[in-house]
């Protein structure tokens, strides 16, 4: 048996985006920017992928724009509006993903101010220490994802909104870890700015989009051309829009099958790891239902030698997972996330993450051969 439980890195293509995109890759080849037919009949399936993406999040095609994925839309987001709207300060948590954690790090380099909200041992955000910050530095810019890739966390990105709006301060999020997973209504949400990558929900690898409110006016991040608006030069990836449009579609369509099922995985993991295993944990709030990922879970694992090499344990195994430790013997790599969270550096961490495609037999075939490994430990 061969296992991939490392979706939250990237997912399989769904079959049904790959018929959608491949005409786009064989037969309707012209550029989206030339005048004659060839390219108009390009140029209008994009703009219907945009109108697909748009309607699915409750907005205006106008607010959509297309990049190359998540990474670039939060840089989009982040650096073009602290640049163009001239802004000193930015918020943000030392438990982001690294497309915001080193964008932040960018700006400070840049003379910006940038400050960090506390967490607790589990990660969850003290929004109070949000409300403070703001309220001494209102024109700011926030910067908070709403589910963490590593453990799982969700954030409450409809009261950071509020908290946000109530200090005229600019609220991005970075939503790669819950778009095609969770319904977004961009009327309620309260966010300015919001992404999404394909591939993170069955779509191909390479293209994602940016949500941007229309009230926030900002400068491109790319320069070269008149493409999205404008907004993006550079030629569009024509068939990763269609399959992203089309990807977006499928996961809304079938939404509530698949959190049932994958839910469902994601409980028997647990179980099973309880029932086989003496000392193991959960980090962060991945194991907490409603308060985290039904995609993602991630283990802690007794103090043990075998840590080092788990993951290459497991990929001999034939299971695919990722994972991360405080700290690795003598360098300064691993998980920043955990390291953030002061987890013990002497425990394994492994970040399971679930798909539609999994089964119940993966699950227990993981489950397993994890807890042999321990069993093997020497006393």
């Amino acid at each position: 048996m061969r296992v991939y439980l490392d979706n939250a890195a990237t997912t399989p293509l769904d079959k049904e985006v790959f018929d959608a995109m491949a005409p786009y890759m064989l037969e309707h080849f012209g550029n989206p920017s030339s005048i004659h037919s060839h390219g108009r009949e390009v140029r209008s399936a994009i703009e219907k992928a945009r109108r697909t993406v748009a309607t699915l999040l409750n907005t205006s095609p106008a607010e959509i724009f297309f990049t190359s994925g998540g990474t670039e839309a939060d840089n989009m987001a982040i650096l073009s509006t602290v640049r163009t709207l001239g802004l000193k300060h930015a918020i943000s948590t030392r438990l982001e993903h690294h497309a915001v954690l080193h964008t932040m790090e960018l700006l400070e380099k840049e003379g910006i101010l940038v400050s960090y909200l506390r967490h607790d041992e589990r990660g969850n955000l003290d929004l109070e220490h949000l409300e403070a910050l703001l309220a001494s530095q209102p024109q700011t810019l926030v910067s908070v994802l709403h589910a963490n890739n590593e453990i799982g966390n969700l954030n409450n990105v409809e009261e950071i909104g509020r908290i946000c709006k109530a200090h005229n301060a600019i609220f991005h999020s970075d939503t790669v870890q819950t778009i095609g997973h969770y319904k977004h209504d961009l009327q309620t949400l309260g966010a300015n700015f919001i992404v999404g990558s394909a591939h993170k929900f069955h779509g191909p690898k390479g293209v994602g989009f940016l949500y941007a409110d229309a009230g926030v006016k900002i400068q491109p991040l790319i320069q070269g051309g008149a493409q999205e608006r404008n907004m993006r030069g550079g030629t569009e990836n024509v068939y990763g829009i269609i399959g992203l449009a089309k990807a977006l579609e499928i996961a809304c369509r079938d939404m509530e099958e698949h959190q049932r099922h994958i839910q469902g995985l994601k409980d028997r993991m647990i179980y099973r790891l309880k029932e086989q295993m003496e000392d193991v944990s959960f980090n962060g709030m991945s194991a907490y239902g409603d308060k985290s990922l039904y995609t993602v879970l991630n283990v802690s694992l007794p103090a043990s030698d075998i840590n080092e090499m788990l993951l290459f344990s497991l990929d001999i195994n034939k299971i695919s997972v990722s994972g991360g430790s405080a700290c690795s013997s003598g360098a300064n790599t691993g998980s920043h996330v955990l390291r953030a969270l002061d987890c013990d550096p002497e425990r394994g961490s492994v970040r399971f993450s679930f798909s539609k495609y999994n089964t119940p037999e993966e699950i227990d075939y993981a489950a397993e051969t994890l807890a042999k490994m321990y069993k093997k430990m020497p006393a």
